[in-house]
């Protein structure tokens, strides 16, 4: 029960990486607030959860992730709650695949405003009290496209240059006040959007990792788990690709 009794805020947590964060995370002992973009499936994932063990200390929210006020009413009333907040998971995100000729200056600033300004946000509403209790751990959700670019969808590589930036940057301004600062940056993962497709093109992905096969959330799930542990307590400003090796 390495993350007993931690309180931990986990966005984007009602599907793919989020849940397996989520979950992970109550297995081992945290209490756990996720966010999703919609109440409802807020709700759906919190019912899944609690049919895999009822005594999983877990709720959910919705706040708007892009609206500070919004996000920091939010947290504002976990702290509230729980008397303070121990881990912030940034997860939430957006990418799309169209190419730069048809890509609006309305899509490019709708994928940053979510994978950056929504990050920051996130981390401006809980900072000062991780500063009060010199105590924190904040993790982001990078991607293995921040070091490669993707051929297509620009802005979301871009934000994840973001990502990392602000990863480095704040685990170098937070470290004074005892707050830890990392990024997980997954490879290609079996989500539910890549659980669809095709054999043809999945094919294809997989003769690009090296060891085989495609991550599974879990994977994902186990870094996040370890970083936010206290076995992590000397590990700060890193983003951890966790990828298989994937060669491109």
């Amino acid at each position: 029960m390495i993350l007993k009794d931690k309180i931990a805020i986990v966005t984007g947590g009602t599907r793919g990486i989020g849940y397996a964060i989520v979950k992970g995370f109550l297995e081992c002992g945290a209490t756990v607030v996720l966010c999703g973009s919609r109440q409802e499936t807020v709700d759906k994932a919190l019912a899944s959860l609690k049919s895999l063990n009822a005594d999983w200390k877990v709720e959910g929210i919705a706040p708007n992730l892009t609206d500070y006020d919004s996000v920091k009413a939010a947290f504002d009333a976990v702290e509230a709650k729980y008397g303070r907040i121990d881990i912030l998971v940034n997860n939430a995100g957006v990418s799309d695949s169209a190419k730069i000729g048809s890509y609006t200056p309305e899509m490019f600033r709708k994928t940053m405003d979510l994978n950056v300004n929504a990050m920051f946000y996130c981390i401006r509403a809980v900072v000062d009290g991780m500063k009060e209790r010199h105590s924190g751990v904040i993790l982001n959700t990078s991607s293995m496209v921040s070091k490669y670019g993707q051929p297509g969808g620009v802005a979301y590589p871009t934000s994840k240059f973001a990502v990392n930036g602000m990863t480095l940057s704040l685990a170098r301004e937070l470290a004074p006040d005892g707050i830890r600062v990392n990024a997980v940056a997954p490879g290609i993962t079996k989500t539910d959007m890549v659980s669809a497709l095709p054999e043809s093109m999945i094919a294809p992905l997989i003769a690009q990792i090296p060891l085989g096969r495609i991550g599974e959330p879990e994977d994902i799930a186990n870094a996040f788990i370890f970083l936010a542990s206290d076995m992590a307590s000397y590990i700060s400003g890193q983003v951890l690709g966790v990828d298989g090796l994937t060669r491109v």
